[in-house]
């Protein structure tokens, strides 16, 4: 699904406008709109029908979640703007939804930067789709460890993650967040988390002029 929005707002910007323009901020909606992702009905729909759905779960739910109707006023037509901005970013984008290993191995080159945003430690069952796990975390590690290019990896900060990365040549940072769930009810409350690389982030490598986000 998240997959298909990417495409959408990329290729089809206009269209998904379209069907967002006139859309509902209703709980009743939102809960059959819930009803339809978890039977597994998306991909029955066209691809603009079905990312307009998924967008729809992504900014009327609470923190993003999907299945929470988040009972916050909200008007579709501001993030017009931003959907326009996202299809301009996206137009020389490669989408790719396949395994990390198959996609790091397939780009990987001295000049690649790879970021990924893995399931937390212990926050893997939030997932419901995937099954991710240790064993997920060390195959990552493992081709991360072994890549020409340069990485740069978030995660929150557990010990597991500090004696995965115990290796040579690889740098841990402490940094914080926003906490997208808590800051509703507790203004400016901060995530502790970690900045793993394979080069020295006091050497900060500028990859995109700006961060675009759906689940904001």
């Amino acid at each position: 699904n998240l997959i298909n929005l990417f495409r959408c707002v990329r290729d089809k910007p206009n269209k998904l406008k379209y069907k967002l323009q006139y859309v509902l901020n209703s709980r009743e909606d939102f809960n059959w709109i819930v009803s339809l992702h978890k039977r597994g009905l998306f991909p029955k729909f066209c691809d603009i029908d079905r990312a307009a759905k998924f967008y729809q779960l992504i900014r009327y739910s609470y923190a993003a979640s999907l299945d929470s109707f988040a009972c916050q006023p909200h008007s579709m037509w501001s993030d017009f703007p931003q959907i326009d901005m996202a299809a301009r970013r996206l137009q020389k984008v490669v989408i790719e939804n396949r395994d990390f290993e198959k996609l790091i191995r397939q780009y990987d080159r001295p000049v690649s930067f790879f970021y990924c945003d893995p399931p937390y430690v212990d926050t893997e069952d939030y997932y419901s789709n995937i099954t991710f796990g240790r064993g997920g975390h060390e195959r990552l590690r493992d081709t991360l460890l072994s890549v020409q290019g340069k990485f740069l990896l978030s995660y929150n900060d557990h010990p597991l993650v500090w004696e995965m990365y115990d290796r040579p040549g690889i740098y841990i940072e402490r940094v914080t967040r926003l906490n997208n769930m808590k800051q509703r009810y507790d203004g400016g409350a901060q995530f502790p988390e970690l900045f793993v690389s394979n080069y020295d982030q006091s050497e900060r490598i500028r990859v995109l002029p700006e961060q675009l986000s759906f689940a904001s």
